[in-house]
C-alpha cells in the first residue's frame, strides 16, 4: 500500500511539473505568434529563424494549450482520486427478463441524473439458453455472470442467490474491481435522488453503511447461533450497502456460502424464526449477508434515513437519497405495484410509459399535513423519474417522436427539472443505532386479505397453478397469495415448479402417517393448519380457493358481508350428508351443517379455531367407510373421496359457524349462469364443452404442460361461431370459451417468460387471438372492478418471492457509461492521457520545426535575390 501511494505521489508531482512546463511553452509560443503578427516586421538578421506566422498558427497554439491542460487536469484528478482512496463504483444485480429491464432503465437514468460518481455495472445473471432470446444486452454497462437461479450443485431454485454470486464473479473477473476503493450495492427496483458518497455517509473500512431491515429476527434467535460464530455481530440490514473494497473481498465469498447454508436449513424456515411471512426460505440471501458480515467482524453504521419506500412518510427535515419501490404505493386514486408489470415489455414498446401519477398541484390539495404531503411528493417523483428514464431510452433507440401530451410536457419542463435536481446528504452524523420509519395512515378502512390455495408436487397441479396465478394477477384481488405445496422430501428434490407462485411448503399427507390411508384431498386442511401454525400474518380475512380455478374479479369480505362467526362460501347442494345420519354421527350440531365449498372467505380468528377441527373431522369421515354410499354422501363414486368437504362442513357446524351462502361467486363452466350474475371464479372441476370441443382436467393428469415449451390445450371455438338463439345456452358457451382461453393464455405467457424459442407464424397468430380474447375479458373485469375498492398486492412478497426477480437501462445509458469507461481504471487513464500528451507534444514540435524550415528557406531565397542584384 505504501509503495502504491509513493508511485501515485510521484505521478502527481510529475503531472504538476509537466503541466507548468506545458503552460509556459504554449504561453511563449502564443506570445511569439502575437508579437510577430502585430509588428509585421522583417527580421533584421537575414539568417534569423523567425518569420511572420499566420493567425491560424495562433489558434492552433491556443487549442493545443487547452487540450494539454484538460488532459493533464483529468490525469491529475484521476491520480488524486486514486491517491486519496476515493475511487467509487456502483453495482446492481438483475436477471434476463422484461421485469428487470424496465427497473434497470429507471435506476440507471436516476444515477445519471443524480450525478453518481464513478462507474456503474449491471450484473446480469442469465442462463445460456436465455441469452439467445434476451433483448436487453445493450442496457447499460453490463457484466454477464453465471446464473445461479437453479443451483448448479443442489438443483434448488432460488434466484435471489444471484446477487451474492454476481458480486463474487465481479470481484474475480472484472478489471474494474482492481481499480476501486469503495463499492455501492443497490437493488434494481430503486430510484436514486442524489450522489451516494461513502465518506459523506460515514462509511469507514470495517464499518459499512446500510439501511435497517428490522424484520430479520433471525439475528436475535437460534438462526444466528447456528450459522455464525459471532451472533452478537449480526446486524439487521439491507437495501443499500456501502463498503470498502477490502471489506467486500473478505465478505463476498461468505455472503454466498452463508446464503447457501441458510437456504438448505429448511428446518428453520418458519416465520417465527426468520420473519419470512411465507416460511419458505426466500430471504436466505439477506441472512447470508448478515451472517457473512458477522463472521468477518463488520459492524454496520445503520441509517434508516438514507432510503424510503414510496408511500411512507419521511422524517421532518430528512431528504432520503433512495426511493425503493418494492411495495405497492398510491397517491389519491392512482396506485402502482411493480408486480403488476412482471411481464411488461414496456422498455421495448416505443413511447409507452407507466400510468402517470397526479401532478404536483393536484397533490398540493390532497393533504393538509405538510410532512405527509412531502411523502406524496416523493411517491410521484419516483414514478415520474422512472417514466422520464423510459422516455429517454425510447428516444435513444430510435423511436419516433411521441405525440404531445400534458404529462410529457411536464416531464420536459423546468419545473420538473427543479423538483428532481440532485439532493445531497446533509445528516450531521451517522450513528450506530437504528431509527424507524413510519407509514402514513391508510385512508382505506377495508381489512387486509390473504389468499391461499393447496397443491401437490406434480405437473398436474403445476399447470393449474399457472392458470390460477395469472388470473389472480389480472383479477385485482387485494393482498397476497400463497400456494400451500404438499410434497415429500424426495419429491421436493426433483420438483421443477418452485418458482410458479409464492409458496409455503408443507409435509405431504397423501399417505396418512398413522393409518396408511391414501387420500391426497386431506392435504388441503392439513396444509391450512400448517400455514396457520407456522406463518405470522396481519391479514384479517383469509380467502381459500382450489387450484383448478380461474379468477375473474376480486373476492372480498366487504362485498359479500363476511364477518367473524359468519364465513362466506358457495353452495354445494350435493352434500346431502348434512341432512341425514352422516351429520348426526359426526357433529353435535347437525342443524348448523351448511352445504358449502369451493370458495371460502373466513375471519382469521375463526380459521385459527377451525383448522385443526377441519383436519380431524376429515380423517373421521374418511375412516367411516360404512357410510360411503352415494345415497348417504352424494359421492357418485361411493369411495369417500369427498370426506374433506364433509370434514369442513362438520367442523364449521361444531363451532357453530353459520355461512353466508352466495350463488354468484363461482360457476362451473358448462353450467347455465344465473341472470345478471357477475361470477368471480370459474371452477373447471368437471368436463365441459362447446360443440365438438370439450375439456376435462383429468385428461391432462399426466401431461407436463408447464415444462414443455408452448404446450397448450386444444383451442376452444371462436366466440363469433356461437350463433345459438337460446340466450342462456349462448352465455353458457361464452363462459366456457373464456375459461378455456384463459388457461391457454396463462400457459402462453408462462412459456414466453421462460424464453422458449420463438413461435412459428401459425402459433404466433394463435397467440394473437389469445391476447385479443384476454383483452376483452380484461375489459369486462375492469368494469366489474370499478365498483370495488382495490388494495394493491404487497409486492415485497414477490420481491422476496420470485425472484427478484432486478429488472434495465437505456442505450443512452450504455453510451454514457462507455464514455466514462476510462474513468473506471486509473491505470487506463494514465496510459491514455500520457499517450495523447505525447502526440500533442510531437504535433507542437512538428509545427515549430516546420515553421523554422519555412523561415530558413525564405531567408536563403532573400540572400540569393540580393546576390543577383
Amino acid at each position: 500500500m505504501a509503495l502504491r501511494k509513493g508511485i501515485i505521489t510521484s505521478l502527481n508531482t510529475r503531472t504538476v511539473i509537466f503541466c507548468k512546463l506545458a503552460w509556459m511553452a504554449c504561453g511563449k509560443f502564443s506570445q511569439r505568434v502575437r508579437t510577430g503578427t502585430q509588428t509585421g516586421e522583417e527580421p533584421k538578421d537575414p539568417g534569423a529563424r523567425s518569420a511572420t506566422p499566420s493567425p491560424m498558427a495562433g489558434a492552433i497554439a491556443g487549442a493545443v494549450a487547452a487540450t494539454l491542460l484538460l488532459l493533464l487536469l483529468a490525469l491529475a484528478s484521476a491520480g488524486a482520486a486514486a491517491g486519496d482512496g476515493r475511487r467509487l463504483h456502483t453495482l446492481f444485480s438483475v436477471e434476463c427478463g422484461d421485469y428487470f429491464d424496465w427497473q434497470a432503465v429507471g435506476l440507471l437514468h436516476s444515477l445519471r441524473k443524480a450525478g453518481q460518481p464513478g462507474g456503474v455495472t449491471r450484473l446480469l445473471s442469465c442462463a445460456p439458453d436465455q441469452l439467445s432470446s434476451y433483448r436487453g444486452l445493450r442496457i447499460g454497462h453490463t457484466l454477464q455472470v453465471p446464473s445461479y437461479s437453479r443451483h448448479p450443485r443442489t438443483g434448488d431454485w432460488y434466484p435471489a442467490i444471484n446477487k451474492p454470486a454476481g458480486v463474487v464473479h465481479w470481484l474475480e473477473h472484472s478489471p474494474e474491481a482492481d481499480n476501486v476503493d469503495w463499492v455501492v450495492i443497490l437493488d434494481a427496483d430503486q430510484i436514486v435522488r442524489g450522489p451516494i458518497i461513502p465518506w459523506e455517509l460515514g462509511a469507514e473500512k470495517g464499518k459499512p453503511v446500510a439501511d435497517y431491515y428490522g424484520y430479520l429476527k433471525g439475528c436475535d434467535n437460534i438462526l444466528a447461533q447456528l450459522h455464525t460464530a459471532h451472533p452478537e455481530f449480526c446486524d439487521k440490514v439491507g437495501g443499500i450497502l456501502v463498503m470498502h473494497i477490502d471489506d467486500l473481498r473478505a465478505l463476498a465469498p461468505l455472503w454466498l456460502s452463508k446464503t447457501e447454508e441458510v437456504r438448505q436449513d429448511k428446518s428453520h424456515w418458519s416465520t417465527n424464526i426468520t420473519g419470512d411471512i411465507y416460511g419458505m426460505g426466500w430471504i436466505s440471501e439477506m441472512y447470508g449477508y448478515s451472517f457473512g458480515a458477522a463472521e468477518v467482524g463488520l459492524r454496520h453504521k445503520i441509517n434508516d434515513d438514507i432510503m424510503i419506500y414510496p408511500g411512507y412518510t419521511p422524517r421532518i427535515g430528512i431528504e432520503p437519497l433512495i426511493l425503493h419501490y418494492g411495495l405497492p404505493f398510491k397517491v389519491g386514486n392512482w396506485s402502482f405495484s411493480k408486480l403488476e408489470h412482471h411481464e411488461d415489455g414496456i422498455v421495448y414498446d416505443c413511447n409507452r410509459l407507466f400510468p402517470p401519477p397526479p401532478f404536483p398541484r393536484e397533490v398540493e390539495a390532497m393533504e393538509p399535513d405538510q410532512n405527509v404531503k412531502r411523502g406524496l411528493y416523493l411517491s410521484i417523483e419516483c414514478m415520474n423519474t422512472l417514466n422520464e428514464g423510459l422516455l429517454l431510452h425510447h428516444t435513444s433507440v430510435g423511436c419516433p417522436k411521441p405525440q404531445w401530451s400534458k404529462y410529457l410536457s411536464f416531464l420536459k419542463s423546468k419545473r420538473f427539472s427543479e423538483l428532481t435536481k440532485p439532493k445531497y446528504w446533509s445528516s450531521p452524523k451517522v450513528e450506530n443505532k437504528v431509527t424507524v420509519q413510519h407509514v402514513a395512515s391508510p385512508k382505506s378502512t377495508h381489512p387486509k386479505i390473504h389468499t391461499l390455495f393447496s397443491t401437490e408436487c406434480s405437473s398436474y397441479f403445476d399447470w393449474q397453478t399457472v392458470g390460477l396465478m395469472q388470473s389472480f394477477r389480472l383479477s385485482g384481488q387485494p393482498g397476497n397469495i400463497t400456494r400451500l405445496l404438499s410434497c415429500t422430501d424426495e419429491e421436493v428434490k426433483n420438483y421443477k415448479g418452485h418458482d410458479l407462485a409464492p409458496t409455503h411448503y408443507v409435509p405431504s399427507m397423501n399417505r396418512n402417517p398413522l393409518t396408511g390411508d391414501w387420500y391426497p384431498a386431506i392435504n388441503k386442511p392439513a396444509a391450512v393448519l400448517h400455514w396457520i401454525n407456522h406463518v405470522q400474518t396481519d391479514a384479517e380475512f383469509i380467502v381459500i380457493l382450489d387450484a383448478d380455478m380461474i379468477m375473474r374479479g376480486p373476492i372480498t369480505p366487504w362485498e359479500y358481508g363476511a364477518k367473524r362467526g359468519h364465513p362466506v362460501s358457495t353452495p354445494y347442494e350435493y352434500l346431502i350428508g348434512c341432512d341425514n345420519i352422516l351429520a348426526k354421527i359426526h357433529t353435535r350440531n347437525p342443524s348448523a351443517c351448511d352445504k358449502v365449498g369451493g370458495v371460502i372467505i373466513m375471519h382469521i380468528d375463526d380459521l385459527r379455531r377451525f383448522a385443526m377441527l377441519w383436519l380431524h373431522k376429515s380423517e373421521e369421515v374418511r375412516a367411516d367407510k360404512e357410510h360411503y354410499a352415494t345415497n348417504i354422501t352424494g359421492d357418485v363414486y361411493a369411495s369417500g373421496w369427498i370426506s374433506e368437504m364433509y370434514g369442513y362442513s362438520f367442523a364449521a357446524a361444531e363451532l357453530n359457524l353459520r355461512h353466508i351462502i352466495k350463488s354468484d361467486i363461482l360457476i362451473y363452466p358448462g353450467y347455465v349462469p344465473l341472470p345478471g350474475a357477475k361470477y368471480k371464479v370459474f371452477h373447471y372441476g368437471l368436463r365441459f364443452g362447446v360443440g365438438d370441443w370439450s375439456f376435462d382436467k383429468a385428461d391432462w393428469r399426466n401431461t407436463d404442460m408447464v415444462n414443455k415449451c408452448w404446450a397448450k390445450f386444444p383451442e376452444p371455438p371462436d366466440p363469433s361461431s356461437i350463433t345459438k338463439d337460446d340466450k342462456n345456452a349462448r352465455e353458457r358457451d361464452l363462459l366456457s370459451i373464456e375459461c378455456g382461453r384463459a388457461l391457454n393464455k396463462a400457459l402462453y405467457l408462462h412459456h414466453k417468460r421462460r424464453y422458449c424459442p420463438r413461435l412459428s407464424t401459425t402459433t404466433g397468430n394463435i397467440s394473437k387471438k389469445i391476447e385479443e380474447v384476454s383483452t376483452t375479458n380484461k375489459l369486462e373485469r375492469v368494469t366489474q372492478r370499478s365498483s370495488t375498492t382495490i388494495i394493491g398486492r404487497n409486492s415485497e412478497t414477490m420481491d422476496v418471492t420470485a425472484q427478484q426477480a432486478v429488472e434495465r437501462a437505456t442505450d443512452t445509458g450504455s453510451r454514457a457509461h462507455r464514455s466514462r469507461g476510462l474513468a473506471r481504471s486509473s491505470k487506463m487513464w494514465i496510459i491514455a492521457v500520457w499517450a495523447i500528451s505525447v502526440l500533442v507534444f510531437l504535433l507542437v514540435i512538428s509545427m515549430f520545426f516546420s515553421d523554422r524550415r519555412r523561415s530558413v528557406s525564405r531567408s536563403r531565397a532573400s540572400r540569393s535575390q540580393k546576390a543577383h542584384i
